[in-house]
């Protein structure tokens, strides 16, 4: 035997003898999760269809309240940022006695949490656990928030907040059409964001697909994934409606013809429906989620509401303003309650996004309207309040225009001020464009905004077009003590 082997021997051993000694054992996944509790609890699709998707509204209330009352409790036993909160406002767990009494329940927002954040860095007070006591003991994923509103936010999960998790997004991939066997190719930006991760679980563990992790066109170039897509015959794409105008622009540069040259079967995306369905042929079916609870809704037919998941969240909707209740149909602030979490829970979360709630239906879940946009985006220009989406819907109405847009608010001699950039197709006539979008704007929102179109590689250093999954919309150049 050389000295070579005898030396890899001796370190084998030592290493071995070395672990034994520790009296060290990790913490894994697999045995961290009571799995038939989970699939009982929360039946993946497509069982859930046949079960807990039919509830009458009778057996959700019952669910939901359990399941508020313990994740309440939970939340004043373990997370200091709740029990701070809610005895400042004079609530206590006791005071939890029906659904109807989630209105004395104080609502918090992102500045709740940087102020935790700052309270505790850098994991917040906010947390289901603290990470630095059980570091090594329990199994843990962490993501941040994108801060495309401040700074990042953290967010610890439990692995049975991982797996309800992605349960729920398989749910909500099913309603957008994907299916077991499907090669999914995955647009989103695989980053410290959660979207990503959450649709990759969903995918290979809960849906039986086989996902591609292309993630955004920074990463692999969108001559790459339409070559994967053909050659691979994808089925489904995952991303933003933005992205899959311009993957099918890019398919039509290349000499393809997106609806024949392709085996694209379903579109799981966000925004710019019509325009994606022109382009490939496939209704583009939108869903409602965020950064701390994954998929929250999915639609099931184009322009249709969105199914809440209701044994997983309470949602409702409130005043932008005063935070009160809001009838039936109503636009308002989303504030969302969600009932599995332990690693970071959500209760009565205000989450700015704006949207409406529509009547529920005997034997079906809740359906809400789409994200019309986010209450801390508006502007008031000139008394009237504004919301850079509800620009972008009405100037990209217009047929001349390519249905990109970007929005800016801006402040010259104590005066707001509002222009909306768009891209228009090379046979438009620009003179002619504009004075029509602005004149719908006025006619529509009641309030003056400048239009100006720009050529399209502009507007894409503007929107991040081609390279970003999640495209920039506005941006507020006004000072900040002036907004």
């Amino acid at each position: 035997m050389n000295t070579e082997t005898q030396t890899d021997q001796q370190i084998a051993t030592e290493i071995a003898e070395a672990a034994a000694r520790s009296g060290i054992s990790a913490p894994h996944w697999y045995d961290s999760v009571d799995w038939k509790r989970l699939v009982e609890e929360y039946p993946p699709p497509p069982a859930y269809f046949a079960s807990t998707f039919r509830w009458s509204r009778e057996q959700i209330a019952a669910v939901q309240l359990t399941r508020l009352q313990a994740q309440v409790a939970r939340a004043w036993d373990t997370v200091p940022f709740y029990r701070r909160h809610w005895e400042e406002h004079g609530f206590h767990p006791d005071d939890l006695k029906s659904l109807e009494d989630m209105t004395r329940i104080p609502q918090y927002t992102v500045y709740d949490i940087r102020d935790s954040i700052e309270r505790r860095p850098p994991f917040g007070d906010y947390q289901g656990f603290d990470w630095d006591e059980v570091a090594g003991s329990v199994p843990a994923r962490i993501f941040f928030s994108g801060g495309t509103t401040g700074r990042s936010r953290p967010t610890l999960y439990t692995p049975w907040d991982r797996e309800v998790g992605g349960i729920i997004s398989a749910r909500a991939l099913w309603l957008q059409g994907l299916r077991p066997g499907y090669t999914v190719i995955n647009n989103f930006a695989f980053s410290l964001h959660n979207a990503a991760w959450i649709q990759d679980e969903a995918c290979a563990r809960w849906l039986g697909c086989l996902p591609v992790t292309a993630s955004t066109g920074n990463v692999t170039s969108t001559e790459k994934q339409l070559e994967i897509m053909r050659d691979y015959k994808v089925d489904a794409v995952i991303a933003f409606g933005d992205y899959l105008v311009h993957l099918a622009a890019k398919a039509r540069e290349l000499g393809y013809d997106p609806r024949e040259d392709f085996h694209v079967k379903a579109l799981a995306s966000t925004g710019s429906a019509e325009a994606v369905m022109e382009a490939w042929g496939v209704p583009a079916l939108d869903a409602y989620g965020f950064h701390e609870v994954q998929y929250v809704s999915a639609e099931v037919k184009p322009g249709g509401g969105l199914y809440v998941f209701e044994d997983a969240f309470i949602v409702e909707v409130v005043d932008t303003e005063t935070g009160a209740p809001l009838p039936d149909g109503e636009m308002g602030d989303l504030v969302v309650t969600c009932l599995y979490k332990t690693g970071s829970p959500q209760i009565r979360y205000n989450i700015k996004d704006l949207s409406r709630l529509y009547p529920p239906v005997e034997g079906l879940p809740r359906t809400m309207d789409h994200m019309l946009g986010r209450s801390d985006t508006m502007v008031k220009l000139r008394g009237v309040n504004v919301w850079p989406e509800a620009i972008g819907a009405v100037a990209t109405e217009d047929a001349a225009t390519t249905g990109e847009y970007f929005v800016i608010a801006e402040r010259h001699e104590n005066r707001d001020s509002m222009t909306c950039f768009v891209d228009l197709h090379d046979d438009a006539d620009p003179a002619a464009a504009t004075e029509r979008i602005e004149h719908a704007l006025r006619s529509r929102l009641m309030v003056a905004v400048k239009v100006e179109p720009l050529p399209a590689d502009e507007l894409a250093r503007l929107t991040g077009l081609g390279v970003e999954a999640k495209l920039r919309r506005f941006e507020d150049r006004r000072p900040r003590d002036k907004r």
